[in-house]
């Protein structure tokens, strides 16, 4: 029971369906571990809702009705809304917001029998790269607590490090799935956008959002993704008309021949020299596994973050305007009229970054700037796309580094969002195109923290980066490595 923590989802999930250990059992073993809300990595806990959850999931497994991932325990990223959870999207403007319905993610996962453990910490509205932007304070990462998880589901990659939870939700607009997974040293995956519905879905920039799983191996990742994914038409106008698969099902496929695509622009100055390391180290793998480097160029790399933190915020303007204190959530006490609530009601309740991002996307979209900004943003945006499918004609795989650095301390980019923003340059490019793009373990950087290999596929290729994935780590055992006392 003291070591069920450190298992792993199909370890588990094979626990429960040979009935070595009840979902009972598993719920509690982890909610003992949350108790004091370890790195802050939590939002909001109800131990009778996980239990009743489990209990019902070991009376599924007693009668022959249980889900493949039936009574495994999940912990859920706090932009997704849950009928027995509050849902805040970690900003004051919906503290205590209870939604009525669950998301179309949060409810596939509980159809396929997984257990919620509660709702994850994370930057306010998913904005931010290092979790220090939620209004319930920064998340610790379980590596060095002095340092940041990064962002924006910084929660949901403490959780799944610091064995709080053996897999989490996230989502991931511009890298907020990929860079805290490898700040906190797991794996993540996000998923063509599309592939998962965003119902339910707390909405920071609707062209851009898309939900994926976090856990320790790119297995546990497949077992989760597919019951996510799958199509939504009914409820998410930008969910694919097509259905999931099982992602599981090649993840021991040789990979013998396969191109890696190493993008000269992910390697360049401002790449620190230990996370170049690591990097190197792990395509050196690769080519034992069997498969050839290939250089590739991706030119506009560059222009991904001018060309990001113009649509994101713009979208972000929109889609935030809903939040106003009429119906729920945080509003002022003292007004004159409702103008006046309003504004008080915005300015108490979004923090510093929102309020920046929702100003920001006013400005580019406002009569006279729109032409200069928004619109020459989106044909660069799909300028980026272009590449990448230039770039897929010379390789089957794109691999190079997460994030530039290992995790900074707090405070350091205190004063200085456009270094956060500098921090996303890897990662935003593949979110533009709407691609996949995965983060795992590759090593560790010179102060013993986490470094993240990225692999970005084409279109529907989620089977093939996380076949990629999982061989590596058969190679290498970075994934199984934890935080000292973990």
């Amino acid at each position: 029971m003291s070591e069920l923590h450190n298992l792993s989802v199909k370890a588990l999930a094979t626990l429960l369906q040979t009935k070595e250990v009840s979902a009972v059992e598993v719920a509690t073993r982890f909610l003992a571990r949350m108790g004091g809300n370890p790195h802050n990595a939590f939002l909001d806990i109800d131990s009778e809702v996980t239990l009743a959850q489990a209990r019902a999931s070991d009376a599924k497994l007693a009668d022959g009705t249980a889900g493949p991932l039936e009574g495994v325990p999940v912990a859920h990223k706090d932009v997704f809304v849950t009928r027995d959870f509050a849902t805040t999207a970690g900003s004051k403007i919906l503290s205590g917001y209870r939604s009525p319905f669950d998301a179309t993610v949060v409810q596939r996962l509980r159809t396929a029998g997984m257990v919620t453990l509660g709702k994850l910490n994370c930057d306010e509205f998913a904005m931010g790269s290092a979790n220090e932007n939620s209004a319930y304070g920064p998340v610790q990462n379980p590596w060095d607590t002095a340092r940041v998880p990064g962002g924006s589901s910084g929660g949901s990659a403490a959780a799944v490090a610091a064995g709080l939870a053996p897999a989490a939700t996230g989502t991931d607009t511009g890298g907020s799935i990929r860079q805290p997974a490898s700040f906190c040293g797991i794996t993540g995956i996000k998923p063509t956008y599309g592939r998962a519905s965003r119902y339910g879905m707390i909405a920071y920039a609707s062209s851009l959002d898309q939900a994926g799983p976090m856990a320790r191996s790119a297995e546990d990742c497949a077992l989760l993704l597919s019951p996510m994914c799958g199509a939504d038409l009914d409820r998410d106008s930008t969910s694919l008309d097509m259905p999931s698969e099982d992602f599981a099902a090649s993840l021991n496929n040789s990979i013998e021949g396969l191109r890696i695509g190493i993008p000269k622009e992910f390697f360049g100055e401002g790449l620190a020299a230990d996370v170049r390391a690591a990097v190197d180290g792990a395509l050196r793998e690769y080519e034992k596994l069997g498969a050839k480097l290939v250089p590739i160029s991706l030119p506009r790399t560059e222009l991904s973050i001018p060309v990001y933190y113009i649509i994101a915020p713009a979208e972000a303007s929109s889609n935030l305007s809903r939040f106003d204190g009429v119906k729920f959530g945080h509003r002022a006490k003292d007004y004159t009229d409702l103008v006046d609530m309003y504004k008080k009601t915005r300015a108490e309740g979004f923090g510093n970054e929102v309020k920046r991002r929702i100003m920001t996307g006013a400005y580019v979209l406002s009569h006279g700037y729109y032409d200069a900004y928004y619109l020459q943003a989106q044909k660069i945006r799909r300028m980026i796309a272009d590449d990448f499918q230039n770039a897929f004609k010379e390789c089957d795989v794109i691999a190079g580094p997460v994030a530039p650095s290992v995790a900074w301390k707090f405070g350091e980019n205190a004063g200085d969002p456009v270094a956060d923003y500098l921090a996303d340059i890897f990662t935003l490019p593949a979110s533009l195109a709407g691609l996949p793009g995965m983060s795992l373990p590759a090593g560790f950087g010179a102060q013993g923290m986490p470094v993240g290999l990225q692999l970005i596929g084409n279109y529907f290729k989620e089977a093939q980066l996380l076949n990629a994935a999982h061989l590596l780590q058969q190679a290498t055992d970075f994934h199984l490595r934890k935080p000292e006392g973990i």
